[in-house]
């Protein structure tokens, strides 16, 4: 930029002041600070422009970089299932050409068959009975603080 030393703003300042006049400065100081203004929110603006452009253009790199990690990734794993699936097959092919009944039976006792266990739902329930909660005085169903206190709040009186 130029470098304006106070020598040479005083000199500018002393023309325009003979030149323009007293009565006309201050008028034209508004409109030259107005204008300056403007110019500096006009660079403000184009270098803000500029630095959203470069930004967007990293930001595009980098999607195009995770797209493409991400491509591979997905090759990968694609092959390693494939070539897994191969295998599995393979080994399902090798275990089918055995000869019949051959895994169902160890020596000449059969395998037991899986049953699933007996759930008695009632064994789950409280250990102790609802007779003897109610006798003692056991709080069989829980309540909030809010409403133990208006359960228990004595009753108000009208004066």
């Amino acid at each position: 930029m130029i470098d304006f030393g106070f020598d040479k703003i005083a000199l500018i300042s002393a023309v325009a002041l003979i030149v323009i006049g007293p009565e006309k400065l201050p008028r034209v100081a508004r409109t030259v600070g107005t204008l300056l203004g403007k110019a500096q929110r006009y660079v403000a603006d184009v270098k803000a422009e500029v630095n959203r452009s470069i930004e967007l253009e990293e930001l595009k790199k980098m999607k195009t970089e995770f797209e493409d990690a991400a491509r591979n990734v997905e090759q990968t794993v694609s092959s390693e299932v494939q070539q897994t699936t191969a295998d599995l097959n393979a080994a399902w092919q090798s275990s089918n050409d055995l000869p019949a009944n051959s895994g169902q039976h160890v020596g000449s006792t059969p395998l037991p068959q899986y049953s699933r266990p007996k759930k008695n739902w009632r064994l789950k329930r409280g250990a102790m009975p609802q007779w003897y909660k109610q006798k003692n005085g056991i709080r069989a169903k829980a309540q909030s603080g809010a409403a133990r206190v208006a359960r228990f709040r004595p009753p108000r009186r009208l004066a």
